[in-house]
């Protein structure tokens, strides 16, 4: 990169990482933000809980995709740039300060979506506007890799949020971060939110953006331009297909793992931390590799190569980071038979997003110890009173019943509520049994995510002309990542509690990815060097070609 290139790409990867970080931490502090805002309820609501709100952020992803991205093919780039930088550096600070609900009960996990819904609009409207902006400085043979400092900023922000909170919980004590040190991670942002805006204040608008404007030939409604030919929406859709597919194995291989290996594998929270923050540090590396190989075979071979992999391979290595990382857990759940008999009426659905439910049943009160305690289980529907058999021994249903069947389980070989052994305790962890292992089959997913990740943003900006490139790329990849991405670790949290399995809840993102790929196939053209000053989409012969300059 000459010192021009390298200030655009320098100056947006900067502030997309801070945005990113904001947007992590929360995914990061789950089990925190559960207990603080959800206290009201059981461990495994509270996850539950905290993960909706994370999908908050993920939902409104596409109304901030229809504000932003028209005012970025409107006005220009670089103010959405420091627009969206701001917003979501005040609704970081402010989850920091909000007070819990033990402090003013159902207010506060009000607040705290509203904050998260905030972060989404703001977090929205900087993905296109900054893949637009970086992909039209690019030259053409070098554009994914001048991307992929960009995209790959997602892994160096979580394993910036991570680091942080390492840092901070060293410094103040775990007790000290349980009761308030977590909010240290968030109200520290503002410093380098204000460093983030005094960058991107230096930057100039993109060079195709100003032609554009010069040349008076911008959109004057790119939504109704984006949509106004049947090309254009077939590639609309082709994108939403490739954005939803990516964000299956990006958000498996960070939140959802981070979580279950907290919460469901009873693994030491610093522990899972530093192993997630070497990785991710790694990952920001692997997905400007993948992007510079995209500039080398193309990005078709790199994406679907990704996806093929991750579905393929999730079900061995999840299975592998179970045992590796609470061997007892995993051999119970290989060798104990756990079979719940109950009346299918006296069973609830074990979710409850109003927290008006009840789990009062002999078979509710079943489930919830063996979902709380990582129990895998079977149901067989019968008539009569719940009764749970353990390898043989009958459990009957009645007051006693959960305290009986801890017993049960813990005199069958389950660990209970005893952590795992993972443990980091140096940095010479790394490189001994398990520790080394689980990083490395971690590396194995967070990998396969940049390889998916990182060619798909730049054959997102490819295939659209410059007057409606924001508006066409952010709408599918934010309704995309948004339904499916954020939705992704409370869906397969909520599929393995009604299952008995959560490894069964891996054939949910396994079958979505390996559909994605099918299609994509069949639909995604190689995007590989090609101009961004003359996209044109096949068939779009109706609209002056000076329109797509």
């Amino acid at each position: 990169m000459n010192k021009q290139e390298l200030k655009v790409v320098g100056a947006s990867a900067v502030g997309t990482a801070f945005e990113w970080y904001d947007f992590f931490l929360y995914g990061a502090l789950v089990p925190v933000i559960g207990a603080k805002f959800f206290s009201g309820y059981g461990t495994a609501a509270q996850t539950v809980f905290a993960l909706l709100t994370f999908a908050a952020g993920f939902i409104v992803r596409p109304i901030g995709a229809l504000l932003f991205a028209r005012i970025t093919d409107l006005v220009g780039r670089k103010m959405v740039f420091l627009l969206t930088l701001v917003l979501m550096g005040a609704s970081t600070v402010a989850v920091g300060l909000l007070p819990t609900a033990d402090q003013i009960g159902i207010t506060a996990p009000i607040l705290l979506v509203t904050c998260r819904i905030l972060q989404g609009l703001a977090v929205s409207g900087e993905f296109g506007a900054a893949v637009t902006y970086v992909s039209e400085y690019a030259p053409p043979k070098q554009r994914s890799f001048f991307v992929g400092w960009l995209t790959g900023t997602t892994a160096l922000a979580f394993s910036l949020s991570l680091g942080v909170q390492i840092a901070v919980q060293a410094i103040v004590g775990t007790a000290a971060y349980d009761s308030w040190g977590w909010r240290v991670p968030f109200v520290i942002s503002v410093l380098p939110l204000a460093l983030s805006v005094w960058i991107r204040t230096k930057l100039n608008e993109s060079p195709l953006f100003l032609q554009m404007k010069q040349e008076g030939t911008q959109a004057k409604a790119p939504l109704r331009e984006a949509f106004g030919s049947r090309a254009r929406v077939r590639m609309i859709a082709v994108v939403f297909v490739m954005a939803s597919a990516q964000s299956f194995i990006g958000y498996l291989s960070t939140v959802y793992l981070v979580t279950t290996m907290k919460t469901y594998l009873k693994a030491d929270a610093l522990t899972v931390n530093a192993i997630f923050l070497v990785v991710m540090l790694i990952g920001f590396f692997l997905c400007v590799f993948f992007c510079w190989l995209s500039d080398k075979i193309g990005r078709r071979p790199v994406l679907f190569a990704g996806l093929a992999l991750a579905a393929v391979l999730a079900f061995p290595v999840s299975h592998g980071i179970t045992s590796l990382t609470n061997p007892d857990l995993a051999s119970a759940q290989d060798k104990v038979s756990v079979v719940v008999k109950a009346d299918p009426a006296t069973c609830s659905f074990q979710f409850n997003p109003a927290g008006t439910a009840k789990f009062t049943s002999d078979c509710d009160r079943a489930r919830g110890v063996l979902q709380s305690h990582s129990v895998t289980f079977d149901q067989q529907d019968v008539t009569g009173p719940t009764t749970v058999v353990v390898n043989g021994t009958e459990v009957a249903g009645g007051p006693q019943l959960p305290a009986n069947l801890l017993t049960a389980l813990k005199t069958a070989g389950y660990p209970g509520d005893a952590p795992a052994p993972l443990k980091v305790s140096g940095i010479g962890d790394f490189f001994h049994g398990p520790v080394l292992g689980v990083s490395l089959l971690v590396l194995v997913l967070v990998a396969l995510a940049q390889m998916a990740q990182g060619p798909a943003a730049t054959a997102m900006a490819e295939v659209f002309p410059t007057r409606i490139r924001a508006t066409a790329l952010s709408i599918p990849y934010q309704l995309g990542v948004g339904v499916f991405g954020g939705l992704l670790p409370a869906t397969m949290v909520a599929i393995g509690a009604e299952a008995g399995s959560f490894t069964a809840a891996l054939w949910y993102p396994v079958g979505a990815m390996a559909l994605g790929l099918v299609i994509l196939l069949f639909t995604l053209p190689e995007t590989r060097g090609v101009d961004l000053s003359e996209v044109r989409l096949a068939k779009d012969k109706a609209e002056p070609a000076r329109q797509d300059a």
